[in-house]
């Protein structure tokens, strides 16, 4: 099997960035490596994507579920297949996501449940970045999308931090990105070993 990183964190915290980033580390040390991403590209993201941006609106149970169908289709189609070709998976977001955005409005408790039975990533880096500097960042791109006010970022970041254990890695997200990254290779490095699974320094 191969190891399976999830990126985590408020949006405008940089998971995009580093993901790309620890992909291209893996790809020119010639590992095999899958950079994936939730909502995904295929029709449930979609009409995921089109909530989220507001072009149309359901009850927010209804976009859990199909948060939880994207990702039943995303692990089926995408994740299990490269991890039993030996691959390291990253996906920027994953179920941690679902249940901090989620429990705005939704029970926290119900969240969990209807995720509890998606595997674990082998290790999730959550990006810690202030709700300002977030928002600052997200000012320059063309929208909005929702969720993204101070005061619902506050408190999504609490939930986050609720699940920081030893799989859920909390790594300062306002450093340089250069030094964030080199923070990153070398917290995946370290968890990778042991796990007879190729590391790169």
């Amino acid at each position: 099997m191969g190891f399976f990183i999830s990126f985590e964190g408020l949006d405008g915290s940089g998971c995009s960035t580093q993901a790309q980033l620890l992909e291209r580390h893996f790809k020119l040390r010639k590992r095999s490596v899958l950079l994936t991403k939730e909502p995904t590209n295929n029709l449930i993201g979609g009409l995921i994507r089109g909530q989220l941006t507001h072009e149309w609106k359901s009850s927010m149970e209804c976009l859990q579920l199909l948060f939880a169908a994207d990702r039943a289709h995303h692990l089926e189609k995408e994740i299990n297949p490269a991890l039993k070709k030996n691959f390291v998976v990253i996906s920027d977001r994953y179920k941690l996501s679902s249940i901090a955005y989620g429990s705005l409005e939704a029970d926290q408790e119900w969240l969990k449940k209807i995720n509890e039975k998606f595997m674990d990533p082998d290790l999730t880096i959550l990006l810690k970045v202030s709700p300002e500097t977030c928002i600052k960042r997200i000012k320059s791109r063309p929208s909005f999308e929702l969720f993204e006010e101070r005061e619902k970022l506050e408190k999504i970041w609490k939930v986050y931090e609720s699940f920081v254990s030893e799989n859920v890695v909390l790594v300062d997200g306002e450093k340089p990105i250069e030094e964030v990254h080199d923070k990153i290779v070398k917290i995946v490095n370290e968890r990778m070993k042991g796990k007879e699974i190729e590391t790169f320094l």
